[in-house]
């Protein structure tokens, strides 16, 4: 399990050609500092506030922002746009070590909005890609891909090799975050080159890092070892604290990820001291739990639970939660380890807890986002429609005054052409009402589709996450142990304590696998839907808790869509779920058979069954559920239920 890599990408402070204090002759802190009092109220002054920042911003973080917030107050004051900039890309970069995104993307889009208002294209080109970034470090990677797509076509006009070089960096960093590392280590290599002809060290620094981020995802530890080192080399000789501490872990995590526990404990300790001296509160609370999880394999358990509960109170007080979470689980391995299962217990029930809020959390954001375009989208429908009432309310102002000089010359006429164009009127009313509930229910359907594939592109990335990762440390806990087991004299209480441990570990083992199982079968991404639920049935009766008899017809002769496919497996999972729950059912037939180009569906139990009635006034999520993915396939849904007489569910999806 890797415990470090995400946090670690050095983030982009200052890109080249303007941002920087290049005003400034290059001089020591003290040499500037002595320039302050005698400096014109000027935008001399204020490039000298953003050079003396940034001599403090690796080592003395909160003195930097002060004096970036001086380089903003008097940008301001003497209306200097371009200065208002400078201070946000320097400020941000600080915030950004900080981990405090929100605030960063907050002063960003200010940043943004002042250079597309004097209209610069190389200070909006930068500003892009700044917002950019603090989309990423939120997690928003769609909005982050969004604002780097336009910066990148602003760079590519202006023909800048550095300005391009940093953004090969950006790119790679950010397909580190997207799991995409071989398109990473791409893009690293053209960053790493173009920043050593760049001769420009801070770059390249964060060029090497962002590289060996992705060789070490790709497990390839020498190489991003190697990488490490050359810009820990770097960080020391230029200074950078910031840097110097992000390379101690990322060596660390490496050693970890080489299961050579004594390697790492050096550098992480040499990162502990940094990140607590620079006030980098995310790098500390990991550093910490990187020497719980150190000293967890060297058996002191007490000091292994001391620092892991320093990294907790770290996560608690600045509200990392991602980092909690991995906390705790780490703490609930530890309580089992030291056989206090009661602890280990309640550390885990605490992880699953705020895991689950993460997942919450990311799915409402994107409900929401979805929400907000659906509702912008259905107010410009709106006004289209109030513009066409209007063009038609003047329309037949007109032909009623046409139809008044007719009068005249003939009642009849007038009376048949009131009559014709009125209901032509209606027709046409009926119309745009007709079109606008289409484009309403497009809207919807395009909503809850988005939000279904979200959930099961996220159920799939935990459910490798819980069986690549967990899965694989706990069956390396359990070799280690058995090999140990071998080495050891032990008394028979001992025996039967690590015997015991050995069962808790089996069984720990059979329950990830079953959480992984349910939340994505492999069965159905390998072998389709038809084994998936045949395996899902045959899971049920070995449960004992209902024999479900499973039937299908004409489903191994055609290939049907993933998404399609992964939707009826979820109906039939949640039928069944609610026959074993919910009908107290003994037995439970499935049927699911395809003919031409129909889908049918047919789920029956013989439980107590109920009034169909009550499903209008249900708040349950369970058949809001079955109902969505049915309107997301444009099935047909029909139940029939009476008391004591069981209840079936008939499904007819079309054109699949």
């Amino acid at each position: 399990m890797r415990l470090s890599r995400t946090i670690f990408l050095l983030l982009i402070g200052c890109l080249p050609g303007g941002f920087c204090a290049c005003g400034q002759e290059i001089m020591n802190k003290d040499s500037l500092l002595r320039l302050l009092p005698a400096a014109k109220e000027d935008s001399n002054k204020v490039l000298l506030y953003i050079n003396i920042g940034q001599q403090y911003e690796s080592n003395e973080p909160e003195k930097a922002k002060r004096y970036y917030l001086q380089a903003r107050d008097l940008s301001e004051r003497i209306r200097w746009p371009r200065g208002f900039i400078k201070y946000a890309t320097n400020y941000t970069y600080v915030l950004n070590m900080q981990g405090l995104f929100d605030s960063g993307l907050s002063v960003n889009l200010q940043a943004l909005a002042v250079a597309r208002k004097i209209n610069d294209s190389l200070y909006i080109g930068k500003t892009l890609f700044n917002t950019g970034t603090s989309y990423r470090m939120l997690g928003s990677y769609e909005k982050a891909l969004e604002y780097y797509e336009e910066g990148r076509k602003i760079v590519s006009r202006l023909g800048d090799d550095r300005m391009e070089a940093q953004l090969y960096d950006i790119l790679q960093a950010l397909y580190l975050v997207l799991q995409r590392y071989d398109k990473g280590v791409e893009y690293g290599k053209r960053a790493v080159a173009l920043s050593r002809k760049a001769d420009n060290p801070q770059w390249l620094g964060s060029s090497l890092t962002n590289l060996g981020l992705n060789y070490s995802s790709l497990k390839r530890y020498d190489e991003s070892l190697s990488l490490y080192m050359e810009a820990l080399g770097i960080s020391r000789r230029i200074g950078d604290k910031n840097m110097e501490s992000a390379e101690y872990l990322n060596i660390a995590d490496d050693y970890i990820g080489k299961m050579d526990f004594a390697a790492a404990k050096p550098w992480v300790e040499k990162a502990l001291v940094l990140s607590r001296e620079l006030e980098l509160y995310e790098s500390e609370a990991i550093a910490n739990r990187i020497l719980s999880v150190v000293y967890l394999h060297a058996r002191d358990y007490p000091k292994a639970m001391a620092y892991g509960q320093r990294s907790l109170s770290i996560t608690r007080q600045y509200h990392l939660d991602m980092q909690r979470q991995k906390t705790l689980s780490h703490l609930s391995l530890l309580a089992y380890a030291m056989q206090d299962d009661r602890l280990g217990a309640t550390y885990e029930r605490a992880s699953d807890a705020l895991d689950d809020s993460l997942i919450n959390e990311t799915i409402r954001k994107n409900s929401i986002e979805l929400e907000k375009k659906y509702e912008t989208e259905k107010k410009e429908v709106r006004i289209l429609q109030l513009e066409d009432d209007k063009k038609l309310q003047q329309l037949t102002i007109r032909q009623q005054h046409t139809l008044n000089y007719i009068l005249i010359g003939g009642g009849v006429v007038l009376l048949a052409l009131s009559i014709l164009s009125y209901r032509n009127y209606r027709q046409k009313q009926k119309l745009h009402r007709q079109r606008i509930q289409e484009l309403e229910t497009e809207k919807k359907l395009e909503a809850t589709e988005a939000v279904l594939k979200g959930e099961e592109q996220e159920r799939a990335r935990l459910a490798k996450d819980l069986h690549d990762g967990l899965g694989g440390m706990l069956s390396g806990i359990k070799y280690s142990f058995n090999t140990m087991k071998g080495n050891l004299i032990m008394t028979p209480e001992n025996q039967q304590a690590f015997d015991r441990s050995m069962d808790m570990l089996d069984s720990s083992i059979k329950e990830m696998r079953r959480v992984a199982h349910n939340m994505m079968p492999e069965a159905l991404v390998k072998f389709g839907l038809d084994v998936a639920l045949k395996d899902y049935c045959n899971d049920i009766n070995l449960s004992g808790a209902l024999h479900v008899s499973y039937q299908s017809y004409g489903l191994d002769r055609v290939e049907i869509d993933q998404t399609t496919a992964i939707t009826i497996y979820r109906i039939v999972q949640e039928l069944v779920n609610n026959a074993l729950k919910h009908a107290a059912a003994k037995t439970a037939i499935v049927q699911v058979t395809r003919a031409e180009q129909t889908i049918s569906v047919t789920v029956e139990d013989d439980g107590k069954g109920f009034d169909p009635a009550i499903l209008d006034r249900a708040r349950g999520i369970g058949w809001s559920n079955i109902r969505n993915r049915v309107e997301f396939l444009k099935g047909k849904l029909d139940i029939r239920s009476e008391a004591e007489k069981g209840t079936s569910v008939h499904i007819e999806i079309n054109n699949v």
